[in-house]
């Protein structure tokens, strides 16, 4: 009785889906079907378009004959933004260079307007006046977690569109000597000469990075490149946009290479509530950190109360202050421990912490 019982159900069952089936077909699964995703290609054909090409020029002083200039040629990538003509690429790319073009996917060619550069994080936006631009959709580098499927577009070695796969390595590299501020997203995405400036996006089309370098040229290695968190990238473009220039925070500061630990306090005769702390090299006369009474030597562990844990981390604390705002600075001179206030100057280009 009870296998009579199941047969009716399964039979019942079987039934139903069938005329769900054919009154919705489009719920069947799309695997085998001629219709179904074929891998990236949809995020490909989403991004691609605004994908262009760099092409540089610079005249450079010959090395054999000094009286003769000789024209160096360069390639690179650069992404589409907006309908307003904005486009980002590396500073690398442009800098020093006299002439400029930008080729789009469709094959258009434009002379650009320099908008302003970053050299600090490896970063230049130009605008182009040509009508009907295709723009890349945005997506959130806070959100790329490791082992994200992300493809990197570009124009390698003169192979314009060229469309690379791999998978995030590692999130908020730094330290690697590449820019001075450094929060890479890692990739063993193929990314070659020809690559930099051009887009890394996500398996939805999203950029979420702006390839900027390998480690393969100086150190034989494969399966090692970086990209610029698209955060990163929106918050430089924002502020060349709005004042032609990045605008952070300085103290007039010079920080020891050798992060202080909790073993070097110790020696110090040091009772410190945080693990780390940074050994001031140089005081700038004059400068913030200086008219805040800060010297050289003086051991730092805070900033506006957050533990100094790395070098990076207390440049970008200082760089993401406001000029004219306050920033409450604790550490030891000596074994003492002291607390300072001082008021954040502007960061000059390339400008030390």
């Amino acid at each position: 009785m009870t296998l009579d019982f199941l047969h009716r159900w399964i039979a019942t069952g079987l039934a139903l889906a069938f005329l769900v089936v054919l009154a919705r077909p489009e719920l069947l699964p799309a695997i085998g079907r001629a219709d179904a995703p074929a891998g990236y290609a949809a995020a490909v054909r989403r991004s691609s378009p605004a994908v262009a090409n760099i092409y540089t020029s610079r005249w450079i002083p010959d090395p054999d004959q000094r009286s003769v200039a000789r024209n160096e040629t360069d390639l690179g990538s650069a992404v589409v933004l907006d309908d307003r003509g904005h486009v980002v690429t590396n500073f690398h790319l442009v800098s020093g260079a006299e002439d400029i073009w930008v080729q789009l996917a469709d094959g258009r060619v434009a002379e650009p307007v320099l908008v302003g550069v970053d050299p600090e994080t490896d970063l230049a936006l130009l605008r182009i006046d040509i009508g009907d631009l295709p723009t890349i959709a945005l997506g959130r580098s806070d959100e790329v977690q490791i082992g994200d499927v992300v493809l990197a577009i570009g124009n390698p070695y003169g192979l314009a569109q060229t469309v690379t796969q791999g998978i995030v390595s590692a999130t908020g590299r730094g330290l690697l000597g590449l820019s001075n501020f450094e929060d890479f997203i890692q990739t063993d995405a193929a990314i070659n000469r020809g690559n930099s400036g051009g887009a890394l996006i996500n398996s939805r089309g999203e950029l979420v990075g702006i390839n900027t370098a390998t480690l393969a040229e100086e150190q034989s290695t494969e399966g090692i490149s970086f990209a610029i968190p698209v955060n990163l990238m929106l918050g430089v473009v924002n502020d060349l946009i709005e004042h032609g220039r990045v605008i952070r925070g300085w103290l007039g500061l010079q920080p020891n290479l050798t992060m202080l630990r909790r073993e070097q306090f110790r020696r110090r005769g040091i009772q410190s509530e945080t693990d780390t702390g940074i050994l001031l090299e140089q005081v700038y006369e004059n400068g913030p950190g200086w008219k805040a009474g800060l010297r050289r030597h003086d051991i730092l562990t805070h900033l506006n109360d957050e533990p100094i844990r790395s070098r990076q981390q207390a440049l970008q604390l200082v760089a993401a202050v406001q000029p004219g705002e306050v920033v409450r600075i604790r550490g030891f001179r000596g074994r003492e421990a002291f607390v300072t206030e001082a008021i954040a100057g502007e960061r000059p280009i390339a400008a030390v912490r």
